[in-house]
Parts: C-alpha cells; structure tokens; sequence
C-alpha cells in the first residue's frame, strides 16, 4: 500500500505536475472534442497539453522547491498555448508563488496555493465568464477552505476538492448556454479537474480516471462543422516585453478589439491572448506598450475546417489507407526524418522520399509536441530532422529537443512543398549537420504558394474579397483573387516564376476539380515550355493546389 503524503515535497509537486501532462495527454481528445466555447475549434485539449509539456520541459535539472516553483512558472508563462492554455499557466503560478519559499507545503499552503490560483485566474481574464475552468477552479478554492474550516487534513482537502470540481464541471452548462445547446460540460473545467486528480495519484497512489467521451456529440458536429462559427476569426498570441504600468492601457485596447482576453505575467514579461478581427491592430497595440515576440495568428474558421477533416482521416481511416502501407523505412540510418502532413498522397510523397515517420497535422491543425516526439522516438536513429511544414508548428517541433535523448533538429519549412524541396537534398547516410546544412540551402530555393477559397467577405491589397472567391496566398500574403481554382492557381504561378525558375511543383487537393487541373497543366506547357512541370496527387484539404517554384 503506498504511504499517504500528508505534505508534498519539491519531489512530489514535480511528480504532480508531470502527472498531469500524462494525463492532459491520454485526455487531450476527450477535451478537443469537448471544446464548443469560446470558439469551436477543437483545440483545448492540445493547447493544455502543449502548456503542460513545457513546464516539464523547463523542469529538467530542476531540485528544491524554489527552483521547482521558478522552473513550474516560467515554463507555464512561456509556453501557454491558447485561451485555456493561458488560464492554466496562471493556475500553475498562483500554486508556484505559494510554495517557492517553502521546504514543503502542509494542507494550510496547499489551500492557500488554490485560492491564489483562482483569483489569479480571474484577474487575468479581461471580462470573466462563468461556465468555463474560472469557475471549477473558484469552486475548488472555496471547497478546500470549507474543508480546512472543518478541520481535514491533506488528502481529505483534496477529496473535498475533488468533489467541488467535479460538480462544477457538471454544473458549467446551467451557466453557459453554449455548452448547454451542445449537450457538453466545459473543457477547459474538465482539464482543470485532471490537476486535483494528479494530487491525488501522488499523495495516495489512487489511479488518474481515464477519457469518458469516444465519440463527439452531433451538437459539437455542427459547430465544429462551422455552423455557429465566432464573429472574431482571428486568435492573436504573444509574449509582450513591457513595463508592468503599461498594461491596464494595453488591456482596455485590446478590449476595444475582441474578446477572450487574456494578459498574465509580470515583473515585465506577459504572455497576451485575445480573439480579434484586427491583427493589425492588435499587434500595434503590443509595440506601444513594448516589445512582441512570438507572435501567432490563427485563423479559427480554417482551424476548425481543417480540425475535422483531420479527424475523420485519422479517425476511420478515410483516405490515407494506401499511404498507411507503404513501407516505411526501418534499417538503421545516421540521420531520420519526421514530417508533418495530412493527405495520402502527400504521405505517399513524403515516405517515398526517406521519411521515417508522418504526423497528421497542416495549416492551422496543429500537432502536439507529445506526437512529435512520439513520431521522432519511433525513427532508427539517434538524430533526427523534424520538416514541420507550417510556420505555426516551427516552435512546437523545436521543444521535441529537449524532452528527448536523441539529437532534434527542425529545419523550418512552412509548407510541403518546401519539405519536397528539402528531401531531395537528404541523405540518411550523412551525419546531422551535413543534412541540416543541405536541407536548409534546398528549402531556401524554394517559393512557395497555395489556392484556397474565402469563406467570409474580407478585402487584400488585391482588392475587396467577396465569400466563395478563389484566392492565390504567397508568403507575402493574398496575391491575387479569381472566380475558380484554375485561374487563381494560374495567377500563382504567374506570381511565383521568374526568367531563372526551373521547376514546378504542383500538390492537387482533395477537393480540386480534375477539369481545374487539366486547365492548369495546360497553362504550364504553353506559357512555360522549358520549365520542368511535375505534378502529383497530394489529397490535402481545404486547398486544391499547393504549388512550389525553384
């Protein structure tokens, strides 16, 4: 029988926390598909699981409670992913600042960790909404001093406490309609209460539940289908370097231009989230105030599009069962590959060329640093270059890194076709470096493009955007705007060529339309004679032609 702990060492507050990435991974589905509110894009789960991988990253080396404490906070601020993501991190400070001074915290300092853990949860929210983790972790404060009050020792606290949660978790529908209408609890509060059982599994041993929910309820289909999309369309995220004084001003700005709020930090770094429709901005309100950096713009509609067409891939298996059984390299290499893509031609693309393991993942589907490194810890070697293939999961495949021991370099390319690029310089006979070298030389010959169509009226350089347009995006943003696929890939390719150009790349979605196609091909024997022309089946969602120059 294990010992009952009726204080929690440095050792012990480390265990907890670790156990709780453990189990906001084996949830991180459960609360994706929980996710309705704020908006519908199926990412809470991820988003605390990725905050979680962070604080445990920052814990290696790590001894004493101070040190644990600085280590716990400073990975929870820097590495906060999302509105919930953000919350927790101060949940995770707010327990931090209250044991770092300590040897060990007894009951008294565990309940006074929880109440500062949830005013400072709410004081980091601009306009606090009840329903959501704020009010499972007030309800758990307020349990654990009525259990004090009563006289409990640690491990009745937290039973207590394990109660409160639990109950507030139901109750969050009785308080917010959303969830109510969806026919599910809040996922942010349901992740918030894996916390009080990660307590509990290490201070008596008792076992973490496992994932209730398997499948998602029609309501969220329907939202994560877009039905009841948000007005904001944009997630802005960032760290802000600024004088403490400037952010009441940089608050109210910021509540002029969105909503889901949230600014946590201090002593002159913050960690800012709001959703928005003015990127611009949002950020300009940041340089005012001091200095942004690791700015992250999502596009929720996009997310919550690509978020289900993912989904039902991986989920049953649709469309990627050829890509499934291709054989995969397995002898021994001095250097593997780990890529990111969705599409079973892309994956077919991608594992012809050398790569060793794919994770499902694109342009606003995110994967999780737990994926990543699971796909790296599957290669035949102790190095490993990881092609992320969005700009947006560069810095989630560069903590692979450090949770691992194997050597990680990500060479950071933002689309497939860069990754195409990539391959061909890659030789998994050379040493890390050499690759590292040759793949970035490859990547930076590379342009790059892709046709997508607009789901609301907006307005580019190019001119007003009406719903249902064709659009042609570079790097350097909308480029060109047409009434089909065909003619904006065209425009694309116009875009992307010059005197000195030699090839054309071009990966065809899953929705393209073999007529687009056909005119596109033509397009580029006629215009173009002497560039090479190679064109392949990518099945990637969302858009009909990925397209790459060198």
């Amino acid at each position: 029988m294990a010992k009952v702990l009726d204080q929690l060492a440095a050792t012990d507050f480390r265990g907890i926390v670790v156990a709780y990435r453990d189990a906001l991974r084996s949830h991180q589905d459960e609360l994706n598909r929980l996710n309705v509110y704020p908006v519908p894009d199926g990412d809470t789960g991820t988003n605390m699981a990725l905050t979680l991988e962070s604080v445990v990253g920052e814990l290696d080396g790590a001894e004493g409670m101070n040190e644990v404490c600085r280590a716990i906070s400073h990975g929870s601020l820097m590495g906060a992913r999302g509105n919930s993501g953000v919350i927790l991190s101060q949940i995770l400070r707010g327990l931090s600042d209250t044991f770092s001074d300590l040897d060990a915290a007894s009951a008294h300092d565990v309940v006074a960790g929880l109440r500062r853990a949830a005013d400072a949860a709410y004081q980091a929210v601009l306009r606090p909404v009840e329903g959501t983790i704020l009010t499972v972790v007030r309800a758990s404060a307020e349990a654990a001093e009525a259990a004090q009050g009563d006289g409990a020792e640690l491990t009745g606290i937290l039973e207590r406490v394990e109660v409160a949660a639990h109950d507030a978790v139901l109750q969050t529908p009785e308080l917010l309609p959303v969830l109510k209408e969806a026919g599910v609890v809040d996922a942010g509060g349901r992740g918030f209460e894996l916390l009080i059982d990660a307590f509990l599994h290490i201070i008596d041993g008792r076992p973490v539940p496992e994932p209730e929910v398997v499948a998602t309820p029609p309501a969220v289909e329907a939202h994560l289908h877009g039905e009841e999309a948000s007005s904001l369309r944009y997630e802005v995220m960032y760290l802000l370097e600024a004088d403490d004084s400037t952010i009441p001003a940089f608050k109210d700005t910021w509540g002029a231009l969105g909503d889901s709020i949230v600014v946590v930090g201090g002593d002159g770094l913050w960690n800012c989230h709001v959703h928005t429709n003015e990127i611009g901005a949002a950020i300009e309100a940041g340089i005012e105030a001091g200095r942004p950096a690791k700015i992250r713009v999502t596009d929720l509609v996009e997310q919550v599009e690509e978020e289900e067409w993912v989904r039902d891939q991986t989920d049953v298996g649709g469309g990627d069962e050829e890509a499934a059984d291709l054989p995969v390299p397995t002898e021994p290499v001095a250097t593997a590959v780990v890529a990111v893509g969705v599409g079973s031609g892309v994956q077919r693309l991608l594992t012809s060329l050398g790569v060793h393991a794919i994770v499902a993942g694109g342009q606003s589907m995110n994967p999780s640093t737990a994926q990543i490194l699971e796909a790296v810890q599957q290669c035949p070697s102790d190095s490993v270059i990881v092609l992320p293939n969005n700009k947006n999961i560069v810095p989630v495949a560069r903590q692979v890194d450090g949770l691992c021991d194997r050597r990680v370099e990500v060479v950071p390319t933002n689309a497939v076709v860069e990754a195409l690029g990539a391959l061909v310089a890659y030789d998994p006979h050379a040493p890390l470096e050499a690759n590292v070298a040759s793949m970035h030389e490859a990547v930076d010959r590379v342009r790059t493009g892709e046709v997508t169509q607009a789901v609301r009226d907006s307005v580019a350089d190019c001119g007003p955007i009406a719903a249902g347009d064709w659009i042609a995006v570079t790097r350097s943003g909308i480029r060109a705007i047409a009434p089909s696929a065909a003619e904006a890939a065209i425009k694309l390719v116009e875009e992307l060529l010059d005197v000195d150009s030699e090839l054309v790349t071009v990966l065809v979605g899953a929705e393209a339309r073999p007529a687009d196609r056909v005119r596109l091909e033509e397009h580029l024997a006629n215009a173009h004679p002497k560039v090479e022309i190679e064109v392949h089946e990518g099945n990637q969602p969302l858009y009909p032609f990925l397209v790459g120059v060198e």
